[in-house]
């Protein structure tokens, strides 16, 4: 038997306890659900069925080493000094995802650049080469998670996310995510003991996973490789086995009913539920809603209608009524699980629902509620539902998983977060002023000189020069953002200046006194040339004939404004030329540039 080692379940919020579930169906041990995923202790085994049977989980990844770090020279330590020759070797190239909660790093990507600079150097130093990154199709891919100063690095066993099935062939416009479509079936408790029914199908999501669920069929057959198929400890006769296992599929006596309004769009479902085997128990239909006669009597109604910014309110709205009175009048007896955006149109449905449970739909903030469909007063159906409730659902710790507390703040509270990626750092300006900044490369990143050595090197590291152009800015980009960062944290701490020749302390540049305490300046009357620039140019009447624009030396030569001689000049007998009247207006550099005759 194989040695058992720790695994985390990535997932959906709000799908954190199913996906729990379903750890357990599986045998997995020590679960604990976390935020947006699980975390579960298995074998080799057990990773491989949690890849190919997991119907709510988005990736699996193995952590490899966990420490605590304050900065990134910290991380760049840990890291090179790990053994990364038991998974990578010159021939291999790797990818690096980060994400980061924390206040002590603030970047993502920047933190993804040391990491791949410390496993570069440790393969350089050891072996005079070193191993290549690439975006697409690596053969190891890193999953770096920063929670306040805890730094996990862990191998991500899946590659591709594990909602990209492999029996889709074509998709609508805004097709529901298959590992949310799973996970809706499994919260609405779907288990094929009954017909199902989506009017709205699209792509036909919901009825080819509901199909799944109700055969057993494992969701990752249909995939074309998992990342661990290029571990060194890969075992392909295990994968083998658990591939043709289909001892746990079951037969499915029921029927699944998918309509809809566009035609384009039940000739996209008919061919995803073809390429996925399960034709024999689906039913499609080019209808739309309104004129659907109800196939069954015993089902239960599951579907995504038109909820997003394509429609007008008062759209939105008509249709949800209409299709909340269709439900009423037609589909009296059964139960319809609605997901949509909880705005003034989803409210049209005239409804109330017995259940409301928060997801996350493509970053869209959405709910999926329960409507009992009944005939009579609502009083009475209230009535009859308490006198034959069942007994209270089994606790967590009854049902074998338990909670892991947290202290960093929820990652759905930040902004802009897809779990397909995982990439939601927090985000800041770029840019700003090197002077004072502590030379350190921790938090700095290397000199200009360096960067540049690095960019030659980086070349020969990715497939395509598009790859190596983006990998490059966003580089750039985080190293300027850290160089702001730290002299901004350095500003408080720094030595005061030295007094001036009078022995009277000069006014730090930083402070500014204010407006009624400064010393009145003179106003200039006139448009004179003043300091070392300007030269009278028009736009200095604004500011009493000093220019901040053309301050540092006679920058409209080069720009593109009219000389000297041109414009009557400052000296000479020709006089100072009157702007006042006058009016012209100076061509820009960039209208220069870019005219048919490029200014020549």
């Amino acid at each position: 038997m194989s040695a058992k080692f720790e695994l985390i379940a990535k997932t959906f919020q709000g799908l954190e306890e199913v996906l729990a579930k379903e750890l357990v169906k599986l045998g997995a041990e020590k679960i604990e659900v976390l935020r947006r995923g699980v975390s579960f202790w298995g074998d080799l085994e057990m990773m491989y069925k949690a890849n190919l049977c997991l119907r709510t989980a988005v990736r699996i990844i193995k952590p490899v080493f966990s420490f605590s770090a304050s900065n990134a020279d910290e991380v760049y330590e840990r890291v090179k000094n790990f053994e990364w020759e038991q998974y990578l070797d010159n021939s291999k190239t790797f990818a690096i995802d980060a994400v980061v909660y924390s206040e002590a790093f603030r970047h993502s990507q920047y933190l993804s650049y040391k990491v791949k600079d410390a496993i570069v150097d440790r393969f350089r130093e050891r072996t005079g080469a070193r191993p290549s990154v690439r975006l697409t199709n690596p053969d190891l891919r890193i999953n770096v998670h920063v929670s306040n100063t805890e730094v996990t690095i862990s191998l991500d066993s899946s590659g591709e996310p594990l909602f990209k099935r492999g029996y889709r062939t074509g998709q609508t416009d805004a097709p529901m995510n298959e590992v949310l479509a799973a996970g809706i079936l499994l919260l609405a408790g779907w288990d094929g003991q009954k017909d199902l029914i989506d009017p709205m199908c699209g792509s036909g999501t919901f009825l080819v996973e509901a199909a799944l669920i109700a055969k057993n069929i494992a969701p990752g057959i249909y995939r074309k490789e998992f990342a661990f198929e290029k571990w060194a400890d890969f075992d392909a006769d295990l994968l083998q086995k658990l591939y043709d296992d289909d001892s746990n599929d079951r037969e499915f006596t029921h029927k699944i009913y998918g309509s809809d309004i566009l035609k384009q769009a039940i000739a996209i479902t008919d061919d995803n539920v073809k390429h996925a085997g399960v034709s024999d128990c689906i039913v499609t239909k080019v209808s739309p809603f309104e004129d659907l006669e109800v196939p069954s009597t015993d089902a239960m109604v599951v579907t995504n209608p038109p909820y997003d910014r394509r429609l007008r309110i008062e759209e939105g709205t008509n249709l949800y009524e209409k299709f909340g009175t269709k439900l009423k009048n037609e589909f009296t007896g059964m139960t319809a699980w609605i997901i949509s955006e909880p705005n003034e149109a989803s409210k049209g449905i005239g409804l109330a629902p017995s259940k409301r449970i928060a997801l996350d739909n493509g970053g869209i903030a959405t709910e999926l509620r329960k409507y009992d469909l009944f005939a009579g007063k609502r009083e009475d159906f209230l009535r009859e539902k308490a006198a034959n409730a069942e007994e209270k659902e089994e606790t967590p710790e009854e049902l074998g998983y338990t909670f892991r507390k947290y202290e960093y703040p929820d990652p759905s509270e930040r902004s802009n977060e897809d779990e397909e990626d995982d990439r939601a750092p927090r985000r800041g300006g770029f840019g700003g002023d090197r002077r004072g900044a502590d030379r350190s490369e921790g938090d700095r990143g290397p000199r200009r000189s360096e960067r540049r050595e690095n960019a030659e090197e980086d070349e020969y590291t990715f497939d395509t020069p598009e790859e190596r152009e983006r990998y490059m800015l966003i580089k750039r980009r985080h190293e300027s953002f850290e160089r702001k960062r730290k002299f901004d944290a350095n500003r408080e701490n720094r030595p005061p200046r030295r007094d001036d020749e009078n022995g009277q302390g000069r006014e730090d540049h930083r402070e500014r006194r204010p407006r009624g305490e400064r010393e009145d300046r003179p106003r200039r009357s006139d448009f004179s040339r003043s300091g070392n620039a300007g030269n009278g140019y028009p736009n200095d009447r604004r500011n009493g004939g000093f220019s901040h624009e053309r301050h540092t030396g006679q920058s409209w030569r080069r720009d593109g404004y009219r000389p000297r001689e041109e414009r009557g000049g400052t000296r000479g007998s020709a006089g100072r030329h009157d702007f006042r009247k006058d009016d012209y207006k100076p061509t820009r550099k960039f209208d220069r540039r870019n005219r048919d005759d490029k200014g020549e």
